[in-house]
């Protein structure tokens, strides 16, 4: 199984910054891809970005390009989404989530990634 300890959300005001933080502990499982899902209320859960592990080739949201930038470490087994220029519309619950597949550009559906943290809430305030 996956451990996750997730932390950075809170409460920001528009146009600010945020960085979230994503560590796991895998002991048997063979993780390729980390990245990030969102849920505003009353909405769909949707890809916000996601990384490959081993080559750092980062998936964006068009909803996020050019505003977030996600990052790894692999030493620490840890990845980092850098969250800028930050929009009320970005606020939502985001879910750090880590999976056995990668399937290049197309790798941005939740049954691509079968481990789920338990979220972090992200607030930016008008």
């Amino acid at each position: 199984q996956v451990e996750f300890t997730e932390s950075g959300g809170g409460l920001v005001q528009a146009g600010g910054s945020l960085r979230l933080s994503c560590t796991i502990s895998a002991r048997t499982s063979t993780i390729y891809v980390m990245g990030w899902f969102r849920q505003a209320s009353g909405k769909e859960r949707e890809f916000v970005a996601g990384i490959n592990l081993a080559s750092g080739v980062e998936l964006y949201a068009d909803s996020v390009k050019g505003r977030f930038s996600i990052s790894r470490d692999n030493t620490e087994r840890t990845a980092y989404l850098q969250m800028t220029t930050l929009k009320t519309e970005d606020t939502a619950v985001y879910t750090c989530a880590a999976g056995h597949y990668w399937r290049g550009y197309f790798t941005t559906t939740s049954n691509d990634y079968q481990y789920w943290g338990q979220g972090t809430r992200v607030t930016v305030s008008s």
